[in-house]
């Protein structure tokens, strides 16, 4: 394993001096500018580009799903957003960048400590770059999820900025706070139902709590008893193509017979991955079956797989999600990560940033069935997972929400940056917070354009898309 990345190291007073300073540099007020370059590149050609490497199958499935909306949309085009915001102003300060910050890649999962935890929960795109950007996505998704609930341009305006400001200000918060402080933070459902449950109803509270108590049930049982069946004594996953497909139905009968040694295999190359403690439990499961799973919007293509595992019975399951690692999309712009095996980059950069991580996450370089050698990055397909539906949350549910995501961005980035830079760089006026309210209404005008292009290549016959699935 290579030696940590060593930090530079100033004074509290050195680093707000820089973050001053740079407001000369970088005007907050620059960040609130967007244009596409007159030389943007095509967003589906974009989008083209990135599926090249992809199961060439399933590529119609994840056009069909960005088409849906122009939320789905920019779900997906995170490659071409990573392009635009490389032209954009930053200044100069860097984070281990989530590279994806949109509100639905935030939601609640369980802490080791099973504690449920809200947080920043998906890091594909993980990589250190400027802390602008992620804040950038973050709110652009705010206000285009913001156009798909029908709101007014000033309510937008309001959820926008009131996203923002919880950034700065927990920003300048953590500033002020020891590393030990930073590095322990976390939001827990009861913090959060304590810092946000005044800004909304009643009976928003109440959803929350019994969302809460339904994703307890999330968990490798749940997962046992939706995907799996009984076939001949022996547990398999179900057949539903194309959204899970039994191994057994992607080779050849020769090829299956060699996939319980061969995932035996990658299994224990995987564990060296994890805490010594880890892959000991780890140790205690054996192979059961393995199937691949479409997941996500952006993410669909990539090879992802689901293991069932189990432990002293069969009332016992681990059911693990391995997913491929491609590159970041913003490695183009920032530079190559210092990890050459790109699971690890996600891996090392969920645990930069998350408060607390699944204790099966992990990584490995795999050589497959078919012979070719990828990286893949593990961690349990559920585990007390509560995703936000944006789409559908009440009217005081879904401002609050957003401000959560702000908070956790921050805390995310306050871990992995010059935390008092970035403070002293927003300052305690709302200056930032109306420049990226403008950013964001800027770009959601260029994304309904991309969704628009990616419709009418459908239509032409360009591209091929498959909807509803």
């Amino acid at each position: 394993m290579s030696a940590p990345t060593r930090r530079e190291r100033l004074t509290a007073r050195e680093s707000a001096e820089r973050g001053k300073a740079a407001r000369a540099v970088v005007p907050r007020s620059s960040h609130g500018e967007w244009a596409p370059a007159p030389d943007r590149a095509d967003p589906v050609a974009q989008l083209s580009a990135q599926a090249a490497d992809r199961l060439q199958e399933l590529v119609p499935i994840r056009h069909g799903r960005m088409l849906a909306s122009p939320f789905a949309f920019y779900r997906g085009a995170a490659t071409v957003m990573a392009a635009d915001l490389a032209a954009t102003p930053d200044s100069g300060f860097t984070v281990q960048a989530c590279g994806d910050a949109h509100i639905s890649n935030f939601g609640g999962f369980a802490a080791p400590d099973r504690r449920q935890v809200f947080d920043i929960n998906d890091f594909d795109e993980t990589l250190p770059g400027p802390w602008e950007w992620d804040v950038k996505r973050m709110a652009a998704s705010a206000e285009i999820a913001g156009r798909e609930r029908g709101l007014s341009a000033d309510a937008r305006t309001d959820v926008v900025e009131a996203a923002v400001r919880e950034y700065r200000v927990a920003m300048r918060e953590f500033a002020a706070e020891g590393n030990l402080a930073v590095w322990y933070a976390r939001m827990d459902l009861d913090q959060l139902r304590a810092r946000y449950g005044t800004d909304i109803a009643g009976k928003d509270v109440a959803t929350l709590r019994r969302a809460a108590v339904k994703a307890r049930r999330k968990d490798s049982a749940r997962a046992l008893t939706k995907l799996t069946h009984v076939v001949d004594g022996r547990l398999r996953f179900l057949s539903e193509p194309p959204l899970l497909v039994p191994i057994e139905e992607l080779v050849s009968a020769q090829e299956a017979v060699h996939t319980a040694e061969w995932m035996n295999g990658l299994i224990a190359s995987y564990s060296q991955s994890l805490r010594p403690d880890h892959a000991h439990l780890l140790a205690g499961y054996r192979y059961v079956h393995l199937a691949r799973k479409v997941v996500g919007v952006g993410s669909v293509g990539t090879r992802a797989w689901v293991t069932l595992l189990e432990g002293s019975d069969g009332a016992d399951p681990l059911v693990l999600q391995a997913k491929e690692a491609d590159a970041s999309v913003l490695e183009p712009h920032v530079g190559a990560s210092e990890y050459e095996e790109r699971g690890r980059r996600v891996v090392e950069g969920q645990r930069l940033m998350q408060a607390a991580s699944d204790i099966f996450l992990g990584w490995d370089r795999a050589t497959g069935l078919d012979g070719a050698t990828r990286d893949f990055y593990v961690r349990q397909l559920w585990d007390w997972k509560l995703s936000g539906d944006v789409e559908r949350m009440t009217a005081t549910a879904f401002p609050a929400y957003v401000r959560v995501c702000g908070w956790s961005l921050a805390r995310a980035h306050a871990r992995t940056g010059d935390r008092v830079a970035i403070a002293s760089y927003l300052g305690s006026g709302a200056q930032f917070d109306r420049a990226i309210t403008r950013f964001a209404a800027a770009y959601a005008d260029q994304n309904e354009r991309d969704h628009a292009a990616l419709a009418e290549a459908a239509a032409a016959g360009e591209i091929e898309a498959r909807e509803g699935v």
